[in-house]
């Protein structure tokens, strides 16, 4: 791996506005003579009008590094308005200091940020506790006044600055947080409704479709006019049941453009049932749920119906000829149990072609209501079959 050269951060463009403006406003003092303080103050010890022009500029080149390097900036400028202390001195040099100091603030590291105010305040109680400790005259607290006015007021401002900032950061990314978990939820929801609609149509809509596969294929392969008007019956009346079905989901998708199907229920098994026997499946409902042990929910009770009617199905695509047994049964404790068992041996294929999508979707039904699911051939008195098994509980539900 090539690493690259470190390179050094380019200074703002406002930045380069800063330090011009000060060099000049500077230059222009000096030309017509202006200092802060007279030649012959104590002070000054460096005397020329020439010095000036040091200080000044070296603050304006630190007013270049303010935002890049606000650190160095401020320690270079300090040593630069310490030096124009001791000679005439010039405004914009102590100017551009206390915008250096609140740079340093604003843009430095979060330490300096935390630093610079207590020091700068400390420096500003020194300057007035200790001058008047010595000389004993009140002028000498102003010196403290002077400190705290070029650097404590500016650091402080900084800090106050620097703190709305992190603040309105720190909302824009919660907002931006917020923002993702939303989308992040209704992805998530897009995604469970699909799988919810892919199970309903696939459910809904199979079970025709594969007696409709299968009697067709009976009214072709035989030639006999009464068999072919048998299957072409069955073919007729799983077409309008199945279209029926289709344009219920549909108007379900387009929001209440036709009125939805009402929800499957556990006293529709029978019916269920007795239209597979139709279909040519010698299935049999063996036991009804125990009603004593209290009403189940609707989502236990939708997800038991479509585990039957898919169980069916799958029987009448790859069961080898037998019983077809469905039983149902509340427990004790309230649970629903369904089993599905049908005859289960070599076939050449299925008499209808599968998608593989019925035992997903059975066993996420399941799932969604917290159940056990089992599916798979075992042996048993009648020989090898093919068992579903659900156990589904009817509290603590809380279906997605």
């Amino acid at each position: 791996m090539a690493f690259r050269p470190l390179r050094a951060p380019r200074p703002a463009r406002f930045d380069l506005y800063v330090a011009g403006s000060g060099l000049l406003g500077g230059l222009l003092l000096w030309g017509i003579g202006l200092a802060t303080r007279p030649a012959g103050e104590a002070i000054v010890l460096l005397h020329g009008s020439w010095v000036i022009l040091l200080p000044l500029t070296v603050t304006a080149g630190c007013e270049v590094l303010r935002r890049a390097a606000p650190r160095t900036a401020l320690l270079v400028g300090t040593a630069a308005v310490i030096l124009d202390i001791v000679t005439q001195g010039n405004l914009f040099t102590v100017l551009m200091y206390t915008d250096l100091m609140y740079a340093a603030v604003l843009y430095g590291t979060p330490a300096s940020a935390r630093r610079i105010p207590w020091i700068t305040g400390l420096l500003s109680v020194a300057g007035s506790l200790v001058p008047f400790a010595v000389w004993r005259v009140p002028e000498a607290l102003l010196i403290g006044v002077a400190v705290g006015i070029v650097s404590f007021a500016p650091a402080s401002t900084g800090l106050i600055v620097r703190n709305h900032r992190d603040a309105a950061e720190a909302a824009q990314l919660r907002a931006e947080q917020t923002a993702l978990l939303a989308e992040v939820d209704r992805t998530q929801a897009v995604v469970a409704e699909r799988a919810r609609m892919a199970r309903e149509l696939h459910d809904m809509v199979a079970n025709h479709l594969s007696a409709i596969a299968i009697h067709s294929t009976a009214a072709l392969s035989l030639d006999d006019a009464k068999t072919s008007r048998e299957a072409l019956a069955v073919i007729r009346e799983n077409s309008v049941e199945g279209l029926a079905e289709m344009r219920r989901l549909i108007g379900i998708l387009r929001d209440g453009d036709s009125e939805p199907a009402a929800t499957p229920t556990l006293d529709g098994l029978a019916a269920l049932v007795a239209a597979a026997r139709g279909n040519g499946l010698d299935a049999t409902l063996d036991t009804l749920p125990d009603t004593t042990h209290g009403k189940v929910p609707a989502p236990v009770e939708l997800a038991a119906y479509r585990i039957v009617q898919e169980s069916l199905t799958n029987a009448l695509k790859h069961a080898s000829p037998g019983r077809v047994t469905v039983t149902l049964a509340q427990e004790g404790d309230g649970s629903i149990t369904v089993q599905v068992t049908s005859p289960y041996g070599d076939r050449d294929g299925p008499s209808a072609p599968g998608s593989g999508a019925g035992l997903v979707g059975m066993r996420e039904r399941t799932a969604l209501l917290h159940g056990t699911f089992e599916a798979g051939p075992e042996d048993s008195a009648d020989g090898k079959i093919w068992a579903v098994r659900v156990t589904l509980p009817v509290t603590d539900n809380d279906p997605v």
